[in-house]
């Protein structure tokens, strides 16, 4: 008997990364085919008449109308989970008022990333911080975040490394793509032949996040690392892909061998049914000039984890120091595919199923 796939809808499904959402969740094993959630104005239109990825829209949501969407609405209409492409500053009360209705959320917005029961997620790095979610009140549905995209490219490249070098401090610059601002981004004016040295409230949220997802669960509590992190962001002009230039002061002198090994064989999902993860997590090249973002942002295998992996190169080993390059899909790995793979952590955890859990 084939199992049955669990009801779901995008919220904010005319967007750049609600795009993104509709690609992954097309013809995905453990969801059916999504309600596009829009805005009034987008609302009517089909998902082809606004759609602005560079590939064409998958076949199955091609002539899909986009609907306007309540939390009302969907809860009268059974739906189980939804991925939430909603701008930050909108996103948290609609999202809230969804989890006390009994639906799932698998957020990219910033609202709810610091509240102390969400987990803020990256199942390759504290999966266990899911847990989190246990103490919400009978009936409620889950409510999970995924961290800013330059966080999540950082944390996923820092984690193998942490018990190796134990840093005693982080510097991080980035290099953000365009895409990073939404559709339809910077003024071309503005970064034409340019690189805008600031991207509003990206420093500290990176600080912050990092902070967070590398830190330890006790119970219901989450005890962040008191590593400073020392961060500079830049927007450059390439349309996706953040590349991220990132220097340990470490505590412990490691071979690099064992560095570079510790990079290559970190792969904590391997054997979980998450058809999202990429295998291996992290790629390492050895070219001196990689990794790019036009060539390595789509990086990740099997086929629906393209744009999953990290790519990391230029490692260097002068200590205390260790310098390297990472590069992550901005949005995809930070993105849609980020809120995707958490849901599908949780399927395999046994918090989300086809059956509606009606709120006490």
């Amino acid at each position: 008997m084939t199992p049955r796939k669990i009801s779901c809808a995008i919220l904010g499904a005319s967007g750049y990364i609600g795009q993104h959402f509709a690609r992954l969740l097309a013809d995905h094993p453990s969801f059916e085919l999504p309600q596009l959630g829009a805005s009034e104005r987008s609302a009517g239109r089909r998902l082809e008449d606004v759609w602005q990825l560079a590939e064409p829209p998958p076949p199955a949501l091609t002539n899909v109308r986009l609907v306007r969407t309540s939390a009302a609405s969907l809860a009268r209409g059974r739906v189980r989970v939804a991925f939430s492409a909603l701008p930050s500053g909108t996103a948290g009360a609609v999202e809230s008022e969804l989890a006390r209705r009994g639906i799932s959320v698998f957020t990219n917005a910033a609202d709810h990333r610091l509240d102390p029961g969400v987990p803020l997620l990256v199942p390759e790095v504290n999966a266990d911080h899911l847990r989190l979610a246990d103490s919400r009140p009978r009936g409620r549905g889950l409510l999970v975040a995924n961290p800013n995209c330059s966080a999540t490219g950082l944390v996923l490249g820092l984690a193998p490394l942490w018990p190796v070098v134990r840093p005693r401090a982080v510097h991080v610059t980035t290099y953000q793509a365009l895409s990073g601002a939404g559709y339809p981004g910077v003024p071309s004016l503005s970064i034409a032949d340019n690189v805008v040295p600031f991207v509003r409230e990206e420093e500290e949220k990176i600080a912050r996040e990092a902070s967070r997802i590398l830190g330890s669960r006790r119970g219901r509590t989450i005890s962040g690392l008191p590593t400073p992190f020392v961060v500079h962001c830049a927007r450059v002009a390439t349309r996706e892909g953040h590349l991220e230039a990132v220097t340990l002061e470490a505590t412990r002198k490691a071979p690099l061998a064992d560095i570079e090994a510790s990079l290559r064989t970190f792969d904590p999902l391997r054997g979980r049914d998450l058809p999202t993860a990429p295998h291996p997590t992290l790629e390492l090249r050895s070219e001196e000039d990689r990794p790019q973002p036009i060539r390595d942002r789509w990086a990740g295998s099997p086929a629906r984890a393209r744009g999953m992996a990290v790519v990391i190169g230029r490692i260097r080993w002068d200590p205390p120091y260790l310098r390297l390059f990472l590069l992550s899909h901005n949005a995809v790995r930070g993105g849609a595919g980020a809120s995707v793979l958490n849901a599908e952590l949780a399927v395999d955890e046994g918090l989300l199923s086809p059956d509606r859990r009606r709120p006490s």
